[in-house]
């Protein structure tokens, strides 16, 4: 698989340390790997798509030199097709993400057969993190150091004014 590159699509609003757990892993198995932020038209994000790709951008600087970070709009498979990628990695937490995850898979397959759907399980610890409980967590003024990155923990903090 190495020579293989690979898409890791997302909202990331905000990036956590499960995502930062799964792009680090995936930076190992895979000769690229993209970050890919979706813009949809149909959610509120808390940070712009240009705001969460410099957050991601600072939070994986120190990572491997393989990774990149971009954002697009449309159908996933569509997107993996135009980046030449042969693989979607899409993290799951809990049997609840399996059922949408399959469903966007087999989506994914009948639109591109030839680009493949990887699921992989963050670190334990992180199995219960999600961005949406971050944004709560922060909003309601409760500690989120260690869930996120230092430069996501900054943003969020100033962007609930309490930097």
């Amino acid at each position: 698989m190495r020579r293989t590159s690979a898409i890791y699509p997302g909202t990331f609003d905000p990036l956590t340390n499960g995502h930062l757990d799964i792009i680090e892993r995936s930076s190992r198995l895979f000769e690229r790997v993209v970050v890919a932020i979706l813009v949809n038209p149909e959610k509120d994000p808390l940070f712009t798509a240009e705001e969460r790709r410099d957050l991601i951008r600072a939070s994986i600087e120190k990572m491997a030199k393989n990774v990149e970070v971009d954002v697009f709009e449309g159908l996933l498979a569509e997107y993996a097709r135009r980046r030449s990628a042969k693989v979607i990695i899409r993290g799951i937490r809990a049997v609840s993400d399996y059922e949408y995850e399959l469903q966007m898979a087999l989506a994914n397959r009948r639109l591109q057969p030839e680009i493949e759907t990887l699921f992989m399980l963050p670190a334990e610890r992180y199995s219960y993190l999600s961005s949406r409980l971050v944004r709560e967590i922060a909003q309601h003024a409760g500690s989120i150091r260690g869930l996120v990155p230092r430069p996501v923990e900054k943003a969020l903090l100033k962007r609930f004014k309490r930097a």
